[in-house]
């Protein structure tokens, strides 16, 4: 199982550093298998809301293929930055990891890229944040989890501080505090969002992506309601061409062919002449 994790990190791009966690992590995230299904309905729901309006400053990770996330025990997300804070200009992800007495029970969650934060744990990722503890209710939503998220890097909470070295440099020096802050953003975060990347990447592996003018519905429509051969649309106009200028003065029709036995009668014309 160790081996596997160099891996998954690498897919996640150089730039994103993971936090080392234990196993219990990620066997909690496998008991969604066992959630009932009005859970996971829920679940699907919100995600799905997620994808169509997502939060500012926040996009669902999602599989490139699918466009949908590779597990729903596990809701990952990437935030970006605030302006006028040390984050800003970057991307982190995170995620949501989901219990078996879920949603009567608050989700975890961990950011997946090392942030300095006073709310962050350094060694885990795990975030501290009243939402996910005595303000859950089984009615608050991944939206608004996320939002929470991200305002706490906007105003964190150092009297409940999971980095105490953080919490005590914000208290005693913003301005040290920031300068860390934004060295380990500058070092860890993401300076595009993967989320972009990740549509590209379907873009170019989807051959239905881009083809829709080949289709029978737009070839048609260019071709014409008749749905003439495409092969011989360019003679049969220049035929049509020289058909509807037959009665027009030469001066005016130099760009139309005129069939082959016109010409002929021209040759014997200037034959007799």
């Amino acid at each position: 199982m160790s081996s596997s994790t160099p891996t998954a990190g690498s897919a996640l791009g150089s730039l994103y550093r993971p936090y080392h966690r234990s196993n219990s992590t990620s066997s909690s995230s496998s008991s969604i298998e066992n959630l009932p299904p009005r859970t996971l309905s829920r679940v699907t729901k919100e995600v799905r809301e997620l994808i169509k309006n997502p939060p500012e400053g926040i996009r669902l990770v999602v599989d490139h293929e699918t466009g949908l996330p590779s597990s729903l025990g596990e809701i990952v997300a990437e935030v970006e930055g605030p302006q006028g804070t040390p984050y800003e200009g970057k991307f982190f992800r995170l995620k949501l990891v989901l219990g078996m007495e879920f949603p009567m029970s608050p989700p975890r969650g961990f950011f997946l890229t090392k942030i300095y934060h006073p709310n962050v744990d350094m060694t885990t990722g795990a975030i501290c944040v009243n939402t996910l503890k005595k303000d859950w209710t089984p009615d608050t939503s991944f939206s608004h989890v996320l939002s929470v998220i991200r305002c706490l890097l906007i105003f964190p909470f150092p009297e409940s501080s999971l980095n105490d070295e953080a919490g005590k440099l914000f208290m005693e020096s913003y301005d040290e505090y920031s300068k860390r802050a934004h060295l380990m953003a500058d070092v860890h975060g993401r300076p595009y969002s993967s989320a972009d990347e990740g549509d590209e990447k379907r873009r170019k592996t989807d051959p239905d992506v881009g083809e829709d003018c080949d289709s029978p519905q737009r070839l048609k429509s260019r071709l014409g309601e008749n749905g003439s051969n495409p092969l011989a649309s360019k003679s049969s106009n220049n035929i049509s061409s020289s058909g509807a200028n037959s009665n027009s003065k030469p001066g005016k029709s130099l760009g139309a062919k005129k069939p082959s036995s016109s010409r002929m009668i021209k040759k014997k014309s200037l034959k007799r002449l």
